[in-house]
This record gives C-alpha cells, sequence and structure tokens, in this order.
C-alpha cells in the first residue's frame, strides 16, 4: 500500500484477471484436498478456467505470477497424470501445454476404472478370506457398490457423450 493515496480503480481486463486468479485458488483448493500437490492444481485450474488453448511455461508462470521454476514441476506432474498434454510446434524450442483431453473429465473418471477393478479384487479375497464375519458383510456391501458402479460407467459415459454433444451444439447455435 503507498500510504493514503487512494488506489486507482483497475481496468476491466485487471477484474477479469483477479476473478480468474480468485477461481483458481479456490478451485485449487478443491483439487488440493483431493489428492492433487497445489502447483499442478493451480495449474490445472488455471489451464481449465482461461480462455487460451495452448500455453508455454512461460506463459502459465506469468498468468499465475509464480516462478517458471514452480511450473516445470507442476506440468510435468500433470502431463504424468494424463490431464495435460505436451505439445511442440515444428522449429519451436518451447513446449506448449493444453488441456489432454477436449473432455477432461470423462477421462479423469475412466482413468479411476482399474482403481475400481482393484478395489473389486481386493475386496473379493477379503471376503473369501474372512468368511462370514461381521466385518465381511461390510466388505460384500462395498464389493456390491464398487462393481455396481463398474457395471453403470458405460452406461453413464455414453449418456454423458450424448449430453455433452447437445451443451457444445447449444453453444456453437448462441454463437
Amino acid at each position: 500500500m503507498r500510504g493514503t493515496e487512494p488506489m486507482a480503480d483497475p481496468a476491466p481486463a485487471d477484474d477479469y484477471d483477479q476473478a480468474l486468479l480468485r477461481f483458481v485458488e479456490q478451485f485449487a483448493l478443491v483439487l488440493a484436498d483431493s489428492g492433487l500437490a497445489r502447483m499442478p492444481a493451480r495449474v490445472f485450474a488455471y489451464v481449465l478456467a482461461d480462455d487460451a488453448e495452448r500455453y508455454t511455461a512461460a506463459q502459465l508462470a506469468d498468468g499465475l505470477r509464480v516462478s517458471p521454476a514452480a511450473i516445470s514441476g507442476a506440468v510435468r506432474t500433470l502431463v504424468q497424470a494424463g490431464l495435460l498434454a505436451r505439445e511442440r510446434e515444428p522449429g519451436s524450442r518451447a513446449d506448449n501445454y493444453r488441456i489432454y483431453d477436449d473432455d477432461v473429465w470423462s477421462h479423469i473418471i475412466m482413468q479411476r476404472e482399474p482403481l475400481l477393478r482393484r478395489y473389486s479384487e481386493v475386496l473379493s479375497d477379503g471376503i473369501g478370506t474372512l468368511g462370514d464375519a461381521p466385518g465381511s458383510r461390510r466388505l460384500a456391501e462395498t464389493l456390491a457398490y464398487i462393481d455396481f458402479m463398474r457395471a453403470e460407467l458405460p452406461g453413464i459415459m455414453k449418456r454423458w457423450r450424448e449430453r455433452l454433444a447437445e451443451l457444445r451444439e447449444e453453444r456453437s447455435e448462441v454463437e
């Protein structure tokens, strides 16, 4: 703060940038609470919400107001997780990053299917080992839920793709 001087009103672009960064921080907290490290969460939230389709590490650092060093580890994590794709234009020295899949949330959910399968396998083994104990009954209900979700997932994804196509068609009509 500069003493008692009144601050100038920010330009509309500054308002948008501040709103974007507030959203990024809020959504990054949710992602971090879900297990994603904080800086990768911030980068992912920024790439998801900002207008550009592709970003260099320098653009991400500038947009998030962080050092380029903070970006390099974050994008590496996001690329390894399949959330960002890394590309390079012929003749360019800079990598570009973009959301990995045009339907990123379906991609994220479908990445969890092998984990659900593993849950089922371990739960089945546990039920077989524990027999008819009360804990085993809880395991059986958990297994039934996991198996139900796995069975429903293809139908959910099909319905989502249909809904997404409708949303995109509606958006193209407005534009």
